[in-house]
């Protein structure tokens, strides 16, 4: 279900993106520490978009949503060490 903000929608998308590549290194590549990394911050910058979205203030809507690109950073880098591996 579409909702009026791209960023909420791509957010979901790449969570469920990354779910499917946890499960898939979990089946069949039996990786366990990279993959619970790379679950953890990909499927939390959903969660720091809809509370930058119900922030109180202006502040609040950019730490949370630096936060979430963070955890977007963070996931980028865990693929490329999982690519490694």
């Amino acid at each position: 279900m579409k909702s009026d903000n791209v960023i909420v929608d791509k957010s979901k998308a790449f969570a469920l993106r990354i779910i499917k590549l946890y499960k898939y290194l979990l089946s069949e590549k039996k990786e366990y520490v990279l993959s619970k990394q790379i679950l953890r911050s990909g499927t939390s910058i959903g969660a720091n978009v809809k509370e930058a979205i119900r922030g109180q203030s202006k502040a609040d809507f950019y730490a949370k949503m630096n936060i979430g690109l963070n955890c977007l950073e963070k996931a980028a880098i865990l693929r490329k060490y999982i690519l490694i591996v």
